[in-house]
Formats: C-alpha cells, structure tokens, sequence
C-alpha cells in the first residue's frame, strides 16, 4: 500500500465493489479496495488429482464447510472455512451462510441468472397491504439496469409483463421446444400462467465476474489500488465530524493491523459481512433497524414426473429436452385471495432422470428402475419470496471470534406460515399439470432448505426514505454518517423471487455516481 490516504475505499471486490471501483475510478477519483482474500492464480492453484491421492478421497475434510452443499475436497479452498471464519445461530433455527474471499468474491461463482426486480417488488407494500416500499421504483433503476445488461451481456425473450421487465437483452436461438415441454406451456397457459424462457449474462470468455467486467478498466485508470488478504476489522469515523475516516485492517497472514484513511467508505464486502463490520463499528444505526429484515428465496422443492413413453430408452425424437421459465404469475391483482403474500417462480426441465431416494428399492432392482427411468422425467423447482421480518436478523456473537480476533454474526432466520403455504401452493401448482398431461408422479417435496441456501442473503441495512425505520437513503448512504455507502445485498427492502445480481449491479452503479457527483460538489 503506497498511500496512507484516499479519496474512497472500497471494502469487497465482487460485483459491487468492483462496479464501485470502475464508476468512481472513471471519473478520476482515486480508490483503495481492501479485499478479504487472494487473487485466485488458476494456472498455479488449479491441480488434478485422481480422488485417491486426495486424504478424503473427494468428500471433504470435517468441520470445513457444514454448511456448503458445494463444497468437496476439489473445491474447498475458494470457500470461506468455516472453522477460521465461524458464525453461530439457534438449533432449531439453522442457516447456511456461503461465503467466498477470493478476488471477485462470488462473482466467480454466481448462475449468472439475470432479471430486474418490478414494481411488484419495489413497491410490494401497496400489492401485499403489509411491510414497506422501497424508496425507489423500476423506473429509477431502469436506466442502470440496461447499462449492468450490456456490460454482462444478458440473453434474454422479452415479454411485455410487468412482474417480468424486459430488458437491454442479446438476442439467442432458443431452439424448439421440445413435445414434453409444450404441453407443460398448454396447460399453463390455459391455468392463467405466463410461460417464458431463463435469463442469463453472457459475459465475455466464459466469465461475468467483477474480475474480467468491472476491474480491468478500473486498474487502467490507474486511479485503483488493490490489496488482497486484508482483513477489515472496523470502520473509523472522526471525532469532531462524526464522519467516516477509514479503516482497521489485519493482514491475513502477517496479523498486522493498519490503518488507512479516505474520504468517502463504500461496503460492499457482501450484505452479512457488511453488516458485520457495521455492528462491531458501531456505527450508523440510530434506527436500531441494522442487522433486521435479513431475507432470500426459497429453495429446494421439487417436483418429478415420467413420461411413460420415453421409458426404457425408448423416447421418440423430440420428446424430451428443455425448460419452460414461468415468472411470478400469484398475487398479482390486488383481490386475488390467497393463503399467502408475495409469489415465486417456476422452471421445468425435461428429459432428466430419477434419483434413487425417490424409490423405496435397492441393489439390482433400484438399478433396473434407475435406468428405465432415465431421461424420461420432468422436474419442477422454484424461487420463492420470503417475507422482510424484524425479528429475522443478525447480531454480533461477542463470546465467539474469527481467526483473527473479530467477533462473529449470531444469525436467527425462520420461516412462517407464508412459506409454507407457498411452498405448497407452488407444488400442488406443477403436480396439476403433470397429472393433467397425463404423465406419472415419481417424487414430489414441498419441504424446501432453510434460509441462506440460496445464497442470496439481503436486507439488514435496508433503504427507505425514513431514518427511524431504515439505515440507508435511496442512494446507499447512510442517513447517519453522509460519507458512508453500502452498496451490497444489504440495502434490499424485499427481496422478490429473482436472482439479486442485477440489481445490486444496478444499485451500485447507480449510488456511485451519485457518490461522485457528492463529492464534485463538496457535499462529502
């Protein structure tokens, strides 16, 4: 680190901070980004092994990642481990919190699934009768929604609806739809239920990271320093101003603590770490509302049908293949009477096959099964909206510290009778259509996986026009401290049932300039 100050810092380096970094650094203002972790070197870190060289041969060392489903011992060091960084919650209320700390942060790792929030979302309160609005409506984001589009080059069909915006989409060649898939269409269709295809950022040579899409030109400047494995411990703020000052940091590797000044600080570590670092500041939450309203979608339930001609192989050509998209398509006029709030969405995939849980057989017989189902079967998942609740929330666990001496998040998130009721709601919903085009129930589940397993943590420094009842203004700014942002997750007042990328994308660009344009005029 040249410098002992600067104009911004930059806590994070995934898809906000380094959209903070390439808006601010584009307009000459001078950034220091302190990120987590290394920069990951896939020509000098990425080896392969035959399973058997490996201690656990492929299943992963105990303790590491209990609550990643993605990890194994092939993946584990782009996760966060769990026992350097732990966190705490309730038995009866678990949580799965995925974190990573490389370069780029979860950029690298994302589905790339790309839709806008609607207004649905952004002022849900109006629709729903219950809980609050965001400050702000898709059109106020519009405009930077279509640039994030175009610099992730996202694919996608417009449609013309509402709860779907269309966007600044590439064109692609779908494909036809397969038989089994337009008969799911048919008969959504004639239920009143929209069907369209997925979403996704293209990106540029297999990537749509922070790393390949938002760093490069910001480094080009010149205006950007980056430094990896520094550990952000507290956010300071003058004594006379009130104002932020900068930042204790602890080198991963060293435990040396430094501190560095700047004239404005952007968080956008990821909403709970963000969140963290602001609770063991303490700072910014004159509301009393910081650390509330942690929300994500609903994951995990799944419906399975077979087609019985497609059995044994024996599938005629065109059968099977493809997926059908159906946006949130409940609660979307004001006197639909449901026994839930909000909505979700729905994917089928076709010609995939069973899995052996789903038959109460095993040895030869479960393989015979196995393989005359191949390929025959339909699954239906979806994303569901939870409900923004106060008593949802994260606090700082003082009895438990990271490896490095910063005490953890307890976190307490559970669900109600609106997700369960949504849940089925959205079961019933894909195994009518399957009993209706005549095809055969292997498995259905409307039991989904707890919160933070979709790993689309949001809330906890929501906006909103009130200082009582939120943390940040329509800008990311904190109502308490001016030259502070947060420009993560973190900010969300709902979360919808759409993937959040574009719009924390979207977010940050667009209290970026607003942060440079506070600071041209000496505002901050």
């Amino acid at each position: 680190m040249a410098r002992e100050d600067y104009d911004v810092l930059i806590v994070g380096s995934g898809h906000s901070g380094g959209m903070a970094a390439n808006i601010l650094t584009g307009k000459g203002i001078s950034c220091l980004m302190l990120n987590a972790g290394p920069q990951a070197d896939f020509a000098r870190d990425r080896v392969a092994k035959p399973v058997y060289e490996l201690p656990y041969r492929g299943f992963g060392e105990p303790g590491r990642h209990p609550h990643i489903y993605q990890a194994d011992e092939f993946n584990a060091n782009q996760w966060v481990d769990e026992r350097e960084v732990p966190y705490t919650y309730d038995p009866d209320k678990p949580y799965n919190w995925v974190r990573v700390r490389l370069l780029g942060g979860r950029s690298l790792f994302w589905a790339r699934e790309s839709f806008r929030l609607s207004d649905f979302e952004f002022k849900a309160a109006e629709i729903d009768g219950t809980g609050e609005s965001w400050p702000i409506s898709l059109a106020d984001l519009d405009p930077y929604y279509s640039r994030v589009e175009g610099i992730f080059r996202v694919f996608g069909r417009k449609e013309g609806w509402p709860q779907f915006p269309d966007g600044n989409f590439i064109e692609i060649d779908y494909g036809p739809d397969s038989q089994s898939i337009k008969k799911v269409i048919e008969l959504a269709t004639a239920r009143g239920i929209g069907c369209s295809k997925g979403r996704g950022a293209q990106g540029q040579n297999g990537l749509a990271s922070s790393i390949n899409l938002l760093l490069p030109d910001a480094l080009e400047t010149g205006k950007l320093e980056i430094v990896p494995n520094a550990i952000v411990r507290e956010i300071t703020t003058d004594r006379n101003t009130g104002l932020a000052s900068g930042a204790y940091f602890i080198d991963r590797h060293s435990r040396r603590e430094m501190h560095v000044k700047a004239r404005v600080v952007i968080l956008a570590a990821g909403c709970l770490e963000s969140t963290r670092l602001l609770l063991n500041s303490g700072i910014a939450n004159s509301s009393g509302v910081m650390g509330h309203y942690l929300i994500d979608q609903i994951y995990g339930i799944n419906v399975v049908a077979s087609v019985p001609e497609a059995r044994d192989g024996k599938a005629p050509a065109g059968l099977m293949g493809g997926s059908v998209f159906m946006p949130r398509f409940r609660n979307l006029k004001k006197d639909e009477k449901r026994n839930f709030i909000k909505g979700y969405c729905v994917r089928v995939g076709s010609g995939v096959g069973a899995s052996p849980e789903m038959f109460a057989l095993y040895g030869a017989e479960l393989e015979k099964k196995l393989a005359s189902y191949a390929g025959s079967c339909l699954v239906g998942g979806i994303y569901g909206e939870r409900v923004p609740r106060f008593e949802n929330h994260v606090r700082i666990n003082k009895e438990v510290k990271d490896a490095w001496g910063i005490p953890v998040l307890h976190i307490v998130a559970k669900d109600s009778e609106n997700e369960r009721n949504m849940a089925k709601d959205a079961a019933d919903t894909i195994e009518e259509i399957y009993h209706a085009a005549g095809w055969e129930m292997v498995s259905r589940t409307e039991r989904y996986n707890p919160p933070g397993y979709s790993i689309h943590e949001l809330g906890t420094c929501r906006m909103g026009d009130n200082p009582k009842t939120s943390v940040l203004n329509k800008y990311n700014q904190s109502h308490d401290i001016k030259n502070l942002f947060v420009v993560d997750g973190a900010a969300f007042v709902t979360c919808g049932w759409q993937n959040p990328t574009m719009t924390i994308l979207a977010l940050a660009m667009r209290a970026s300039e607003y942060c440079a344009e506070q600071m041209r005029t000496g505002s901050i």
